[in-house]
């Protein structure tokens, strides 16, 4: 049987090269050779189960090719707590191991599965404390007349806005810039539409 190795990161500016690390280093110590391993790796918000890799993934368990799950840590699966409890214990309960390098648990049985489900409740937990801490600086912002939302036009630091234009004439497709620049799709499509109304204006 196949073993999965799941990594995520939450945008794809962000590099997964660090849990890639951690994971391999858990393979090789335990004497499970990396080339068995398939990798799925998502650059989506870990708030919901529909990501490409992860549901990917998910067939590949529902069609019996995987019996062990290794993951960097456990919200690297899900940030939410009840998407996360029903995902782990359908694994468990379908006899598939699920292990996280990083906090050093192997989740399978029912005291596994009980620490799961605190676990996935503080990653919860962070994400709604997160949230209500930029819903209070976006208010306080309004209050005090600054608050503007994202001005149109602004630009990621360090990233050159005409560079969607130079690639989208290359050939690529705005979801092919967005990958290579770091960014997101709509920022792609902005940057490139931006640079041709320049263009068209000199």
């Amino acid at each position: 049987m196949t073993v999965a190795a799941y990594v995520r990161v939450s945008t794809a500016s962000q590099n997964e090269a660090g849990q890639k690390q951690e994971i391999l280093r858990w393979l090789v110590g335990n004497g499970i050779n990396p080339n068995i391993v398939i990798w799925y790796i998502d650059k989506e918000s870990g708030e919901t189960l529909k990501r490409p890799e992860f549901e990917s993934m998910q067939r590949d368990i529902f069609n019996g090719a995987i019996k062990t799950v290794v993951v960097y840590k456990l919200d690297r699966l899900s940030r939410s707590l009840k998407d996360g409890v029903d995902t782990l214990c359908s694994w468990c309960q379908g006899g598939i191991r699920v292990v996280s390098t990083s906090q050093q648990i192997d989740f399978t049985g029912a005291m596994g599965q009980l620490v799961a489900a605190v676990l996935f409740a503080v990653a919860q937990f962070e994400t709604e404390t997160r949230r209500e801490r930029q819903a209070a600086g976006i208010a306080v912002a309004k209050e005090k007349g600054v608050y503007r939302g994202r001005i149109r036009g602004a630009t990621k630091a360090g990233v050159n806005p005409a560079r969607a234009a130079e690639l989208r004439a290359m050939g690529l497709k705005h979801a092919e810039v967005a990958k290579t620049m770091g960014i997101s799709v709509s920022t792609a499509f902005r940057y490139a539409q931006d640079a041709k109304l320049e263009a068209a204006g000199r």
